[in-house]
C-alpha cells in the first residue's frame, strides 16, 4: 500500500508539491535530469499519453455501455483528454517538432496485464490502473513545472496539473462507487507497489512513463 495513503479521495496538489498519495514511490533524479535533458521525445511522447487516455476512457464506455454514470464521468473526461492532445500538438507545430511513433517502454502494457480477467475485478483494477496512469503524470508534470529550463514547457506542464489531478481522483471516485473502499485500498496498495518496481529501473530513452 502506498504509504501516504489514508483511504481518502485524492485531493488536487498545488505545482510546489511532487508527492502523489497514489504512488507507492516518488520519481527518481535520474528521470528528471534524463527529461530535462531531452525536451523533444518527451513532449512527443507527452501527446501520445493524452490520446492514449482518451482512448482509455472511451474503451471503458464502450466495456460497459450500459453504465449511464460511468459514461456521464468519463466522456467529459476524454474530451479533456484530447484538448491536451490539441494543445500539445499545436506547440510542436510551432517548434517543427513532428508527430512521429515512439519505442514504448513495458510501463502500460505491463500495467494492463495485471488487470484482472474477471467481473467486478477487471473494472476495479481497469479504473485504479488508469487513476494509477493520471497520478504518475501529474506527479511527473509538477517535478517539469519546477524543473524545466523553458518557460513554455513550465507554463504547459503548470496548467495541465489540475486537470491530471481531478482525473486520477475521478478514477479513485468511480472505483469506490463499485467497491468497498477497504477492498479499493487494498487492491491500489498492490498495483501502486507493481507501477512503483516498474519504474525502478531508467528505460533508455525518454519517456512520461518509464
Amino acid at each position: 500500500m502506498p504509504a501516504e495513503h489514508t483511504g481518502e479521495p485524492p485531493a488536487p496538489a498545488p505545482a510546489s508539491i511532487t508527492r502523489v498519495k497514489w504512488l507507492a514511490a516518488p520519481t527518481s533524479g535520474a528521470w528528471l535530469e534524463q527529461a530535462l535533458a531531452h525536451p523533444e521525445p518527451l513532449l512527443i511522447d507527452h501527446a501520445h499519453c493524452e490520446r492514449k487516455a482518451a482512448g482509455v476512457a472511451l474503451q471503458l464506455m464502450f466495456r460497459y455501455p450500459s453504465d449511464g454514470a460511468l459514461a456521464a464521468v468519463l466522456s467529459p473526461l476524454a474530451r479533456e483528454e484530447l484538448e491536451h492532445f490539441e494543445r500539445v500538438q499545436a506547440l510542436m507545430e510551432r517548434r517543427g517538432i513532428a508527430l512521429r511513433p515512439l519505442a514504448a517502454p513495458p510501463y502500460g502494457a505491463a500495467l494492463a496485464g495485471l488487470v484482472r480477467r474477471q467481473e467486478p475485478q477487471r473494472r476495479l483494477d481497469s479504473f485504479l490502473v488508469a487513476g494509477l496512469i493520471e497520478a504518475r503524470s501529474h506527479e511527473r508534470m509538477a517535478l517539469l513545472a519546477r524543473h524545466s529550463p523553458d518557460p513554455e514547457l513550465r507554463a504547459l506542464y503548470a496548467d495541465l496539473l489540475a486537470s491530471e489531478a481531478r482525473h486520477f481522483g475521478l478514477y479513485w471516485l468511480l472505483a469506490e462507487r463499485d467497491q468497498p473502499r477497504a477492498s479499493v485500498v487494498e487492491r491500489l496498495g498492490e498495483l501502486a507497489a507493481a507501477e512503483a518496481a516498474l519504474l525502478a529501473q531508467l528505460w533508455r530513452e525518454p519517456r512520461f512513463h518509464s
